[in-house]
């Protein structure tokens, strides 16, 4: 006789929706699969009475999670409740009662993966999370199996779609950052409270994720350096289509002889560059291994029914599991000790604005800096100011370490012909 399989959700949002949509949409599919039928058994809501979208039995919902997590009935609990020490505590007890959990949470990932990924193997439980990082885009199962067997030096890549979509508004039509973003939270891209992504908060949890998958080591949320683009100027962003660059809010996971470096900052790609076509509020994730070579993953990084997309494919590789009697074997280990990349070993060009004295020798001076520290200039661009008595010069460096370009800035303060440096940007790729 066909076993059904019952799974409990914990949360019922616009995710959460999206799961009973794809379970009750795509039921034939997941028979074909798995052989088995797939029904959701209980979920925790906080209001059993309010008015959803999706339509469920009522009977179907509680508001205690014990009916959830101690539930004999249920096999598989996905979590999409959001936030950390709740959903942390329910996730812990739900291994104690050998429960599988499959979650949308990059925030508790990041910060408590390890603690939880040891919760599980202890209790014989999988724990699965794709849907924590690129929404609907399979990344993680292709880092972690696909490219199982390669080398992976770097992971670069655009992985919050609403700094994207603000950023693709102020270069393509000029926007200003306020309109762009309120423009984003008009359609429901950005929070009312957009501090987590437009200050890179959320790109950073989500690199924290890509790095340990991909380096096989314990990087931790503040081992990421984290810029955002609320202070980004459009000025700088013409400048960026004078020169054929292309601003993204960037994060990096790079490793070169076992140091490894993650951050999230504003960087200029050339237009040429894969990532460069990336619009609006699309995620994508370039990746580079020793074999396989370039790679890169795009699609929806967001939305009710990718973000369940990704989760069901965690679903159904842990009923999978579950037929083969496998589940809790599939952590993996740190096998190398994390070793941060120092200034001196960030290798970069950089972009630089500067507003210096219209005078002659005054990019002479400039320039005779630079080069007693090695950094040569690959582009630049000097246009006047209004008043007479600026100008405004662009250069991009050639390829030179953090530290040199950082010493460089702090000499140019003490330039009488440089008035300000306006604001500077890493620059990635052929520029």
């Amino acid at each position: 006789m066909e076993k059904e399989i019952s799974i409990g959700l914990l949360g019922l949002g616009v995710v959460g929706s999206g799961v009973i949509q794809i379970i009750n949409d795509h039921q034939e599919e997941l028979q074909h699969q798995l052989g088995h039928t797939i029904k959701v058994g209980k979920v925790l809501v906080r209001d059993i009475e309010k008015v959803r979208d999706i339509k469920i039995d009522k009977n179907v919902l509680t508001t205690n999670p014990d009916d959830v997590i101690n539930n004999d009935d249920i096999d598989v609990i996905v979590e999409v409740i959001g936030g950390i020490e709740e959903a942390r505590e329910h996730m812990l007890k739900a291994f104690a009662a050998k429960k599988h959990i499959v979650t949308a949470n990059k925030d508790l990932i990041a910060l408590h993966g390890p603690e939880l990924e040891k919760a599980a193997q202890e209790n014989g439980c999988d724990l699965f999370y794709e849907a924590s990082v690129g929404g609907g885009i399979p990344l993680l199962r292709s880092l972690s199996a696909g490219l199982v067997s390669d080398r992976i030096n770097q992971v670069m890549g655009i992985v919050n779609g609403t700094t994207n979509y603000i950023l693709t508004k102020m270069d393509e039509d000029g926007q200003s950052y306020e309109d762009a973003l309120a423009d984003a939270q008009a359609l429901g891209f950005a929070e009312a409270n957009p501090t987590a992504d437009v200050e890179g908060l959320d790109a950073a949890r989500k690199m924290v994720i890509l790095a340990r998958l991909s380096f096989l080591t314990d990087v931790e949320l503040d081992d990421v350096e984290v810029e955002g683009i609320s202070n980004l100027s459009i000025a700088d962003l013409e400048y960026g289509k004078k020169l054929d660059l292309t601003m993204k809010l960037i994060g990096f996971a790079n490793r070169r002889n076992n140091q490894v470096e993650v951050s999230v900052q504003p960087t200029f790609l050339p237009i040429s560059h894969p990532l460069s076509s990336v619009k609006n509020e699309y995620n994508a994730v370039y990746v580079n291994a020793d074999a396989v070579g370039e790679t890169m993953f795009y699609g929806a990084g967001a939305g009710g029914l990718p973000t369940a997309t990704a989760i069901m494919s965690d679903v159904v590789e842990t009923i999978k599991n579950m037929l083969l009697g496998v589940n809790g074997n599939q952590l993996i280990k740190p096998s190398f000790t994390k070793e941060l990349t120092p200034p001196e070993n960030k290798i970069s060009q950089f972009y630089l604005r500067l507003h210096v004295k219209d005078e002659i020798g005054a990019f002479a001076s400039i320039s005779e800096l630079f080069n007693q520290r090695s950094i040569s200039f690959e582009r630049i661009l000097q246009t006047p100011k209004n008043n007479g008595s600026l100008a405004e010069v662009v250069v991009v460096t050639h390829l030179t370490s953090l530290s040199n370009f950082q010493e460089a800035l702090e000499q140019l303060d003490e330039l009488s012909v440089v008035k300000e440096v306006k604001s500077y940007f890493r620059v990635e790729g052929d520029a």
